[in-house]
């Protein structure tokens, strides 16, 4: 009977989110984690960025709610697992690389915001997810996404840390550094006042503060919260 037990709990497939702000880590740990555990790893900010390349390629307004849902409901948005993370198709096409500039990251901050937007994604993003394997990061994961999610996590930083990770990832320095940081500044700021799903920790969400913290530290203690929840 232990046996049968053990099997059931190793064989349990978990849906966990993990939200925060720009620049925390949040895609890196998902990315991991997923590979860790065997699971799919969601990234709704890859699925609003390549909805922000289409708005530019389409030449759409980001203020125009209406247009942005349309481009939406005729765009075919997949993420593919591949080795260092995931591949992003927009109508097929790998947009993988493209999504991560700077003019597409700023558009993603700002079609965002919109609520009809929002709900579109999260009705995609719930498909996706429902039969449980996955890790999924985002801003609104553990809030509106999956609000019955196993295991909430909210990973954060100090404001100064993220803004010098986000720049030795872009591998931006010089005087383009103070402008960046400028944007992630502002982007918070978007993320936490929106009127449709801001930023916010969960009530049940695990809190992480990853200042201080390698990104191994972090990834041993949310293996560790992923094994607790295994275990119940």
């Amino acid at each position: 009977m232990n046996d049968h037990s053990t099997d059931e709990q190793s064989s349990r497939k978990l849906i966990i989110a993990i939200d925060g702000p720009a620049g925390a880590g949040k895609s890196t740990i998902a990315s991991r984690l997923a590979r860790k555990l065997g699971y799919v790893n969601l990234e709704s900010g890859a699925m609003y960025r390549a909805l922000a390349l289409k708005a530019i390629e389409r030449d759409a307004s980001f203020d125009d709610e209406a247009a942005l849902v349309k481009l939406a409901e005729n765009a075919r948005i997949q993420l593919e697992p591949a080795i260092g993370g995931n591949r992003t198709l927009l109508d097929g096409r790998d947009v993988s690389s493209r999504i991560r500039e700077r003019d597409v990251s700023e558009a993603a901050s700002r079609v965002s915001v919109h609520p009809k937007v929002r709900a579109w994604m999260v009705a995609r993003q719930r498909e996706m997810g429902a039969g449980g394997g996955v890790v999924m990061e985002g801003r609104d994961i553990g809030t509106k996404v999956f609000p019955h999610a196993d295991l909430k996590i909210f990973l954060d930083a100090d404001p100064v840390v993220r803004e010098q990770r986000r720049m030795t990832q872009q591998k931006i320095k010089g005087d383009v550094a103070a402008s960046v940081a400028a944007e992630l500044r502002e982007r918070d700021r978007r993320d936490r006042t929106r009127v449709a799903s801001p930023l916010v920790a969960a009530a049940d969400a695990v809190v992480i503060n990853s200042t201080g913290l390698t990104e191994d530290e972090v990834l041993a203690r949310v293996e560790g919260l992923v094994k607790e929840r295994m275990r119940d």
